[in-house]
């Protein structure tokens, strides 16, 4: 049995971590600032991350074999947390995303999270106080209501009422995974012994015309487009250059990903039954 422990873990595929790691039979607590109680038969502490001193105090003496860290944001968090996990943990997992050297769109809001995930995962693999692993997740779907961000409901609202849906003139394809998929990735990580960055992506890529297309199929209703030029505001996963990311050393190191067409329509299904209620 190992001890885990989740910083964040509170909703949609931390949540699902969360419970893997329990039902295989690990010590798992949860920390957060306590606005949501874990599962059953999950440890929970309460501190704010950014509290180095409580942070410290509600942790005690425990020490873990994994930290998996899902709510990493700043440079400043990360170093707070290299400080205070050195010595407590030999694996550090952190989730950060695929947005973070190429946002898109290069708002200015999508820049600051990107340079903010990027720069955290550069302090907390500074210098080797503990094996950190930087998990680059592809876009995540699936879930239905948990599937917060809301961008697979966009479409499906919008082709079912009709609505345009606006693409670039040429979109480039981009990458997903499904919401199952990436907590499984993220337990096997914490369970291996590589570290540095690795993709995390199901095998195959769709373009915004694509995903359309598979929407409409699902709920019977044919795609109306609005086209736009390069570098214009478009509907969300629509790209005007190459979005889409490799999964080779994720797989070389043996984990084996789905195909995205296997559990898209599913994961689409989720969403329409959402709505229609």
């Amino acid at each position: 049995m190992k001890k885990i422990l989740v910083i964040g873990g509170s909703r949609y595929f931390g949540k699902h971590l969360v419970t893997l790691e329990r039902d295989a039979g690990n010590e798992v607590t949860v920390l957060n600032r306590g606005s949501t109680a874990p599962p059953r038969g999950v440890g929970h502490l309460v501190a704010d991350r950014e509290d180095e001193a409580g942070l410290r105090a509600a942790l005690g003496e425990r020490t873990f074999d994994v930290v998996f860290d899902q709510v990493c944001y700043t440079p400043g968090q990360a170093e707070t947390a290299r400080r205070v996990f050195a010595g407590r943990t030999g694996r550090y997992v952190m989730t950060s995303t695929m947005e973070v050297h190429d946002p898109a769109p290069p708002t200015p809001g999508a820049r600051a999270y990107a340079e903010g995930k990027r720069r955290a995962e550069d302090v907390l693999g500074a210098e080797p106080a503990f094996g950190l692993v930087a998990v680059r997740a592809a876009h995540v779907l699936g879930g239905g209501r948990a599937e917060f961000t809301g961008r697979l409901a966009h479409y499906v609202e919008r082709v079912r009422a009709g609505i345009p849906v606006v693409v670039h003139k040429a979109p480039y394809p981009t990458s997903f995974v499904h919401h199952h998929e990436i907590a499984r990735f993220l337990r096997w990580a914490g369970e291996r012994d590589f570290t540095g960055p690795v993709n995390a992506a199901s095998h195959g890529e769709l373009d915004v015309l694509g995903l359309s297309g598979a929407v409409a199929e699902r709920v019977g209703r044919a795609p109306r487009l609005r086209t736009v030029a390069a570098g214009s505001e478009a509907s969300p996963f629509s790209f005007d250059r190459a979005y889409a990311m490799d999964n080779g050393r994720a797989a070389a190191l043996g984990f084996r990903f789905r195909r995205l067409e296997d559990w898209l329509p599913e994961a689409i299904g989720e969403t329409a039954e959402v709505i229609g209620r």
